[in-house]
């Protein structure tokens, strides 16, 4: 038996954009450079993963999986109508990324879902989505405008993962994000809030590692050394 390399291979859902480059100007499988190169200072082989068709065969080959940040969740995948405010849609991605999440909580795969991820997997356990959170909290502090990111502080809740891995009851961090978990998904347990109550964390009961954040860890301020590190060190047991 060929003992498995020290560093981890860790999938990374990738997102289906147009893009220019040169002379072209065509649809592109594309990732903000930010993660894959935090992925790799935390210790793992990132590798993308191309929002395509039967892309979740590949979980049984992964030792970890990252869902990344995006655009909003096709309300359809939680059995709601779009709001006025909902966009940015990606049917290929969704379908990927809720696929890919589904084989990982099966296999029991390390998962670690950051922003729309947290979405994803809330999604795929049944869940469903506040569309749009300044009908909710009347105040556009998660998301102040295009392109800013919030600092919002949060509670963690004791004992959790995410607890233990960010060694802190209390954290401030950047948001980017209009949408949030409304009902929360079947096995999942929140372990942060917000000042105003959204929810900005959930873990997973009995699975190795299922932790998600709503904030985005991978900016600065965003906890991502930690956070890279536990879904690493979650791989590397597994």
């Amino acid at each position: 038996m060929v003992a498995k390399p020290d560093r981890p291979l860790i999938g990374i859902g990738a997102n289906l954009v147009r893009a220019k480059w040169g002379p072209w100007d065509r649809p592109a499988v594309l990732m903000a450079e930010t993660y894959p190169d935090l992925m790799a200072e935390a210790g793992c082989v990132p590798v993308l993963l191309p929002p395509q068709p039967g892309i979740e065969d590949v979980v049984g080959r992964l030792d970890g999986l990252l869902l990344p940040g995006g655009g909003d969740l096709d309300p359809a995948t939680y059995g709601a109508r779009p709001h006025p405010e909902t966009g940015r849609l990606s049917p290929a991605r969704d379908a990927a990324e809720l696929a890919l999440a589904r084989a990982a909580v099966d296999a029991g795969v390390p998962v670690l879902g950051i922003c729309r991820g947290l979405q994803v997997l809330n999604t795929v356990l049944g869940g469903t989505l506040h569309q749009h959170l300044p009908d909710i909290v009347g105040h556009k502090g998660h998301e102040p405008e295009p392109g800013v990111f919030g600092a919002e502080p949060a509670r963690l809740e004791p004992g959790s993962q995410l607890a233990k891995v960010l060694g802190a009851d209390a954290v401030t961090v950047p948001c980017h994000h209009h949408q949030a978990v409304d009902r929360l998904g079947v096995g999942l347990t929140v372990t942060a809030r917000a000042q105003d109550g959204v929810i900005e964390a959930v873990e997973l009961a009995d699975h190795p590692f299922a932790v998600a954040v709503q904030w985005h860890a991978e900016e600065r301020g965003g906890r991502a050394e930690s956070l890279f590190r536990a879904l690493v060190d979650a791989a590397r047991a597994r």
